[in-house]
Order: structure tokens, then sequence, then C-alpha cells
């Protein structure tokens, strides 16, 4: 699957220093590093052509926020309300986003690589042209999903929520999982390993006498 990467420039980045974020402000051309906030609330933030290194905010409610061209680096971003959130050409690299909360949010050619999100939130999230690569996914809530072109490779998905996601053409093949949380007509299309066919059998209530 091909992901347009963020265009970036950083030759024409000048660094930025956070105390506090503000609604309805915009940030463009930033390196953006080495912060730490909590309990911070703001409404409809803009970045574009930013990098996030070593950023940690927590326990904060940023509600549509939008990121254009946007690289987040070592960055923590746990348990913050990020619901209805707009990403467009977004790279996320060894981040931690547990707890998370990005339902009803827009991705476009978003990359996450080798990050934890356990238990965050996508619900109702309309991805396309999304790539989850070996990250942790534990108990992830991927349910009822405006789905175009998600790829989930050597991800730990276990007992996340997939009710009323279409998994059409979604390759799981490669994935840790026991169980997920799911209804059986959406599985159609969805391609699986032999191992983990066992584990769709017992979801359908059948039982396999050795």
């Amino acid at each position: 699957m091909k992901i347009d990467s963020p265009k970036m420039q950083e030759q024409s980045m000048t660094v930025e220093t956070i105390h506090v974020l503000e609604s309805k402000t915009e940030y463009r051309n930033q390196l953006i590093e080495q912060i730490s906030l909590d309990n911070q609330e703001a409404l409809k933030v803009s970045y574009e052509n930013v990098i996030f290194r070593n950023v940690m905010i927590s326990d904060s409610t940023l509600e549509q926020f939008e990121f254009t061209d946007v690289v987040f680096e070592n960055c923590d971003f746990s348990n913050v309300n990020f619901s209805g959130a707009i990403m467009h050409r977004a790279a996320w690299t060894n981040c931690k986003f547990v707890g998370t909360d990005f339902s009803s949010s827009r991705m476009q050619n978003v990359q996450f690589a080798q990050c934890v999100g356990d238990y965050s939130n996508f619900r109702f999230a309309h991805l396309k042209q999304v790539a989850f690569a070996e990250c942790s996914l534990i108990s992830a809530d991927f349910a009822y999903l405006a789905l175009q072109k998600m790829l989930l490779d050597q991800c730990n998905i276990d007992q996340s929520f997939m009710t009323g996601t279409k998994l059409k053409g979604l390759d799981l093949s490669n994935c840790q999982f026991d169980s997920l949380v799911l209804n059986m007509e959406d599985l159609n299309g969805c391609v699986i390993s032999p191992y983990q066919a066992a584990t769709f059998v017992g979801l359908m209530g059948i039982v396999i006498k050795s």
C-alpha cells in the first residue's frame, strides 16, 4: 500500500517553545521538542510542516486538532482526547498513545511505526491509506470505522474491538491476537493465517474435535 509521506521543509523551521496550548492557534514551519505538558484544554489548533520530538502531553482535551505534513518522534500523548482530529500526511515513530481518543477523526496518508497504542480509541474514524507497523494495539477500539485501505503489519491487536467495521481486503495474517471483538459478517474478504482460523471458528461457536 502506497502512503504519501509528510512533505517536510526542515530548512525553514524555527524552534518553538510552548508552555500552554491555546484554541485556534496556528503553527507552521516549526520544531517542537523536549516539552512536557499536562491538563491542557484547547480546540481547533492547526500544525503544518511541524516536527514533534520528545514531546509529552498527558490527560488533556485537544479536540478537532489539524495536522498536515507533521512528524511525531518519541512522543507520548497517552490519555489525550484528540477526537475529531484531522491528519493528512503524518508519521508517528516510536510514540505512545495509550488510552488516547482518536474517535471520529479523519486520517489520510498516516503512518504509525513501532508505537504503543493499547486501549486507544479510533471508533467512527475515517481511515484512508493508514498503516500500523510493529505496533502494540491491545484492546484498541477500531469499531464502526469508515475504512479505505488500512494496513496492520506485525501488530499485536489482541482483544481489539472491530465490531461494525468491514474488514474486506484487510490482511491480519502476520498480526498477533488470541481473540477479537467483532461480528462474523464483517470478516467477509479478510485475510488470515491458517493458525488464526481456529480463533474465528471459536467465535462462530464451532467446537473442533481432535
